[in-house]
């Protein structure tokens, strides 16, 4: 990871992408790329519940979601590059999304799943803590 430490005392932290300074804020193409994940997984979770469209309230939830997720994803693009920025956000996704799964829609998660996704997760550190393509 290369990163322009102001001091040796100063942490970071990087989880699904998202870079933290402990005691400040993320920057503002991470931040942005926080919430469209936030608002793409809350899409996602309305899907089921608006049964195929046919209930107005989930189905204007997905539609917001959806709708704010590509915003500030768009947002997240003028600084972070296409790839290391689809590689998190569905890396999040996937992961975010079977757990709400898990644990409020009663779906199962078998071995192979958990690990398929650890992979995916895997490959997001990867991804960011080693590759020079990811604009840090």
């Amino acid at each position: 990871m290369v990163w322009p430490a102001e001091s040796r005392k100063q942490a970071v932290a990087e989880v699904f992408g998202i870079c933290v300074i402990v005691g400040s804020l993320p920057t503002m193409p991470w931040l942005y790329l926080m919430i469209a994940i936030v608002a793409e997984v809350l899409g996602t979770s309305f899907l089921r519940a608006s049964q195929g469209f046919t209930k107005p309230l989930p189905s204007v939830m997905v539609v917001l979601g959806y709708g704010l997720a590509f915003f500030f994803l768009s947002l997240t693009l003028k600084d972070i590059p296409v790839g290391i920025a689809y590689a998190v956000w569905s890396g999040a996704g996937v992961t975010l999304i079977a757990a709400i799964g898990w644990l409020f829609l009663g779906q199962k998660l078998d071995a192979a799943a958990i690990f398929g996704m650890s992979l995916i997760v895997a490959g997001v550190v990867v991804l960011n803590l080693f590759s020079k393509a990811g604009g840090h």
